[in-house]
């Protein structure tokens, strides 16, 4: 068999993690057989629409490392690949149905339906239209089309039956037909319902396995019963399991959970992203976590779909994305987080490569960068609580002497470098007998007036250049006299 999958998403908003990781394991099937995997835009339903959501799903996916063979943009033997641009299609179908007898004209008016779904709502019942249309005679179908009254075209459920379907990983469900409802296909204004149109164009498009979440388990026996009464072949379905906010509620942007390009924009990193979406349900067998797109590909089988929900972890994600801004090249961690340095620190006075080489073993996400490097554009407000350090064994009071002496040592220093720091001061260290704690504790206190830096003495004094440094030094001298002045009464 030629697999072919889909993703088939509508243009209603921001690709959601779980729109993702359907698209993601339909490639990834795609991929791992040799296959052809399909874009297609379902936009039946226009009135919720969003104006340019059709390309922000092109992006979203793009940006994930998903490509497609067939799609709107990239054209294919069965296009078009927009549902609205379709249109003529549908009709012939449906029609066929009513002749078949899976299928009947409708001419309820609006008033009616909205009259019967209050009676089901008061009664504490699902609504299910009462199939006045499926016996009327065909003179008057006949006589009421060709007056052009309004009308829709409704499946014709079987009654008293069973409708079925076999899932590769559910097994087989099975539902009473009675409790289906004869849903629309075709609209008053001649576009079919989403429920219709995917079946007609899964087979048109040639559609081997659909990959799809398990919202629609209870409506695939609908879709079944439309393939058996159109004689078609039977797609292979694989219904994903639903992926969690936590353990009583799917992850939804009502709610305020994030979108793949929420999360992009946070600094997560779109590999790290795809890497963990693709374990939300899904293992390789073996203890692997990190991989690559390569080898999730390599790796990806049907068998290892789970039943189960999966829970979104905010912390592994970050896990994640910490991995892989590890293991980015400095030089491209770099230009990554450059556009954020830009927003806190004089990039044109700054090393920014070796600021991102000091960032990245203490960054989780890209803007964990902000946090970390505020202090290099402004100095914080003087704390003198700062310079206590029980490991380092200093106060402010011991921090204050050693920071004086320390002071022409650093003004001695001519062709200025983080490297030249280190050499004067370490001089500076030994010649006194001293320890490093007790001197660069202080030193980077004083440079920094903040507890937590990338980096050291050395790499702060060498970041902030000869005149900055000693500028800073010095007014941490003064703000130490000051304090332990006042502390000596």
């Amino acid at each position: 068999m030629n697999v072919r999958t889909r993703f088939a998403p509508s243009p209603t908003g921001f690709l959601h993690l779980g729109s993702l990781r359907t698209a993601l394991y339909a490639w990834l099937f795609a991929r791992s057989q040799g296959g052809t995997f399909i874009l297609r835009i379902e936009d039946t339903d226009q009135k919720r629409e969003i104006a340019g959501a059709t390309e922000t799903i092109y992006r979203a996916l793009r940006r994930a490392g998903i490509d497609w063979d067939e799609g709107p943009d990239v054209g294919g033997p069965y296009g078009p690949y927009i549902q609205s641009e379709r249109k003529a299609l549908y009709q012939p179908f449906a029609e066929e149905l009513v002749e078949r007898g899976g299928a009947y004209y409708c001419f309820c008016p609006t008033e009616r339906l909205d009259a019967l779904r209050k009676k089901a709502e008061s009664e504490g019942k699902a609504f299910k239209y009462d199939k006045r249309c499926l016996n009327m005679p065909r003179e008057e179908i006949t006589a009421r089309l060709a007056s052009g009254e309004p009308y829709v075209i409704r499946q014709n459920i079987p009654a008293g039956g069973v409708g079925f379907f076999d899932d590769e990983i559910l097994g087989r469900i099975e539902v009473d037909t009675d409790t289906l409802d004869d849903q629309v296909l075709l609209k008053s204004d001649g576009m079919p319902t989403y429920n219709f149109a995917n079946v007609v164009d899964d087979h048109l498009m040639g559609v081997t396995h659909i990959l799809r979440g398990s919202e629609f388990v209870s409506s695939t026996p609908k879709y079944n019963l439309l393939y058996n009464a159109l004689g078609w072949d039977k797609p292979v379905y694989i219904h994903l399991p639903p992926v969690m906010a936590d353990r009583n509620r799917k992850l939804s942007k009502r709610h305020g959970d994030p979108s793949f390009e929420d999360l992009l924009d946070e600094g997560y990193l779109p590999d790290a992203v795809v890497n963990y979406i693709a374990l939300l349900g899904w293992n390789p067998g073996d203890e692997r976590e990190v991989m690559t797109m390569e080898e999730l590909v390599g790796a990806f089988s049907l068998r290892g779909i789970s039943k189960s929900p999966a829970i979104f972890d905010r912390d592994k994600l970050r896990w994640f994305n910490a991995q892989y801004i590890r293991a980015l090249p400095a030089a491209r961690f770099r230009d990554l987080i450059l556009p954020h340095m830009g927003k806190t620190v004089d990039t044109a006075h700054i090393d920014t490569l070796r600021l991102a080489q000091l960032l990245q073993p203490r960054c989780e996400t890209l803007l964990d960068i902000t946090d970390k490097i505020g202090f290099l554009a402004q100095m914080p407000p003087f704390d003198a609580a700062l310079y206590t350090n029980k490991k380092m064994k200093t106060t402010h009071e011991t921090s204050l002497p050693v920071l004086r002496a320390l002071l022409p040592v650093l003004e001695a220093v001519d062709c200025w470098s983080e490297s030249a720091v280190r050499d004067a001061v370490s001089a500076f260290i030994e010649a006194e007998g001293m320890k490093n704690g007790p001197v660069l504790w202080p030193l980077r206190v004083a440079l920094s007036n903040s507890m937590y830096t990338p980096g050291g003495a050395y790499e702060i004094a060498g970041l902030l250049g000869r005149e900055e440094t000693l500028r800073r030094l010095r007014g941490s001298i003064a703000a130490l006299m000051q304090s332990v002045k006042r502390a000596d009464g």
